[in-house]
């Protein structure tokens, strides 16, 4: 189940996605924090079934990602930009956040709504 799916699809069910992954790499069920970001790294050149899994859901999460964003931009509720680049880079920052929340700093999830700020206004 998707816990946005109530969410209107664009820049508002963006921002959910993003407000429910910070929740979760704020309150880790697991000592690394996200499964996937703090995993992916490790596994990205042992071949195998958990790679595979992990690559899986990366590439799942990217299309949602863009998904958003392009519905966002056909909605003319954001500029238009180039959607899988945008994914991209706000993966990169949630990483970032994941570690930096792991290193204690409680300013990550600031930076990271400055940046889905930065695309959303």
């Amino acid at each position: 189940m998707d816990p946005t799916s109530d969410v209107p699809p664009g820049a508002e069910r963006l921002r959910a996605l993003i407000e429910r992954w910070l929740a979760y790499a704020r309150t880790p069920l697991l000592p690394g924090g996200c499964f996937w970001a703090a995993n992916l790294a490790d596994f990205d050149s042992r071949p195998g079934p958990v790679r595979d899994a992990l690559f899986g859901h990366h590439r799942h999460w990217l299309g949602l990602l863009a998904a958003e964003l392009r519905h966002a931009a056909d909605a003319a509720q954001i500029a238009d930009l180039d959607t899988e680049l945008a994914a991209f880079q706000i993966d990169a920052v949630l990483c970032a956040a994941n570690t930096a929340l792991r290193l204690g700093d409680e300013a990550a999830a600031d930076k990271v709504h400055r940046t889905i700020d930065g695309y959303l206004g």
